[in-house]
């Protein structure tokens, strides 16, 4: 159990017992844990665990026991090695971590698994949040299984699959004709009013907990790939960035495990992964600055890439220069592109997100930032079916069941 919840940027200490939102500097606050009592907890006793969850991990999550977590069996999520077929050729080592099979088929799901679970332990009624899709759909389901009420403010122009899945489980669902920043606007000025817990990623400590186990799950994964007992961390790590809470939170996790002694101090180069129509965390960490401002009139097709500010901007841009990484933008054809790739050569029927980080590995290798031996991962944060509305199939071949010739017009059109 977390035993102190520290500002972000300024280490103040704020009490883990009540309600939190942003710091009282207004930035994230991040739980902190007593690692040294953890540190005879090894990699040996994970593996020996049955839990199939996320919460495998509970020592290092907002709960005194794994009684209390709200689970659908988010994470253990697939971590799955590229074949070397056409484009995938100049990696030798490359990597998918799969978000998509996820509960709510994305990665939303461990943030909401472990902000519910800690809502409903400190007395919330109902929750409410601004989302571009995915996490109106985590939000949702993890408040029904809490049996807490839900809230949802998503743009007018979420994926209908998003929408739909909210609607179904109970969520009460506000349309809005803006951005994801309109409807965080929305959602604080009704919490205010009515006394709903915000939700919004980064404004309560405990998305981040959940999202951070992808980065635990991951050295387990490299090491089992590779059969060795020896936690393993790739190269580079490259990630599809809106809010950013992933990426935040698998960088808290690496400092962790370090802190447990169950890793050294190596860290994978991270990489974050914008659209060109709405790349704030990009532009800001190639014009050199330490904050991101707002980006103006933000546009693409990828509503989960769609967050023209991010409140955790600060440290993302840090994470990036402390591993030497790099930040790059693609179009949405080239993205859209990726995930046709994905699926066609790798059998990965991936989000945008995920067709966006491919394409951006490929533009990395041209340039020679990425060598062809180095261990890279990219991550699929959520499933191609969230994003049907995007896909097409303009190329089926209709037959006349009845037709005598078939089989020779069949032949015709192959």
């Amino acid at each position: 159990m977390h035993t102190s919840l520290e500002c972000s940027l300024t280490g103040e200490v704020h009490d883990p017992s009540k309600l939190q939102g942003l710091s009282r500097a207004g930035k994230p606050l991040l739980a902190r844990y007593d690692l040294q009592s953890l540190r005879h907890l090894r990699p040996a006793d994970i593996r020996q665990r049955t839990e199939r969850s996320m919460w495998r991990f509970h020592e290092v999550l907002p709960v005194d026991s794994l009684s209390e977590a709200v689970t659908l069996g988010e994470g253990m999520t697939p971590l799955l090695k590229c074949t070397q077929r056409g484009i995938f050729g100049q990696f030798s080592d490359l990597w998918v971590k799969d978000e998509g099979f996820n509960p709510t088929q994305s990665f939303k799901a461990r943030g909401m698994s472990a902000a519910i679970t800690r809502a409903l332990a400190l007395g919330v009624k109902t929750v409410a949040l601004p989302s571009a899709g995915n996490a109106a759909g985590a939000a949702t389901a993890y408040a029904a299984r809490a049996g807490l009420d839900c809230v949802i403010f998503v743009p007018e122009d979420t994926p209908p699959a998003n929408i739909l899945e909210s609607a179904c489980g109970g969520a009460r669902v506000i349309l809005v004709n803006g951005l994801i920043s309109d409807c965080g606007r929305l959602c604080r000025a009704a919490c205010d009013r009515f006394g709903w817990f915000d939700l919004s990623t980064l404004k309560e400590p405990f998305r981040l907990e959940g999202k951070k186990t992808m980065g635990y799950e991951l050295a387990f994964d490299l090491a089992d790939a590779r059969h060795t007992t020896d936690l393993q961390l790739p190269d580079v790590i490259l990630y599809p960035t809106g809010g950013g809470t992933g990426l935040i939170g698998m960088w808290k996790a690496f400092d962790e495990m370090e802190q447990l002694g169950w890793i050294g101090s190596a860290r994978p180069r991270m990489v974050v992964v914008q659209a060109e129509g709405c790349a704030p965390i990009v532009k800001a960490f190639h014009d050199g600055a330490v904050s991101a401002p707002m980006f103006p009139n933000a546009k693409t097709i990828v509503s989960g890439l769609r967050v023209p500010a991010a409140v955790g901007d600060f440290l993302m841009l840090d994470i990036l220069r402390r591993s030497h990484g790099t930040a790059i933008t693609l179009s949405d054809a080239e993205l859209m592109q990726g995930v046709q790739e994905l699926a066609r050569l790798q059998g990965i029927h991936g989000a945008p997100e995920g067709g966006a980080v491919w394409r951006a590995a490929v533009q990395l290798r041209a340039t020679g930032w990425i060598q062809p031996e180095e261990t890279v991962v990219l991550f699929n944060t959520g499933a191609a079916v969230k994003y049907n509305h995007l896909l097409r199939c303009d190329n089926a071949i209709r037959l006349d069941h009845t037709s005598a010739t078939a089989m020779d017009e069949l032949e015709k059109q192959l």
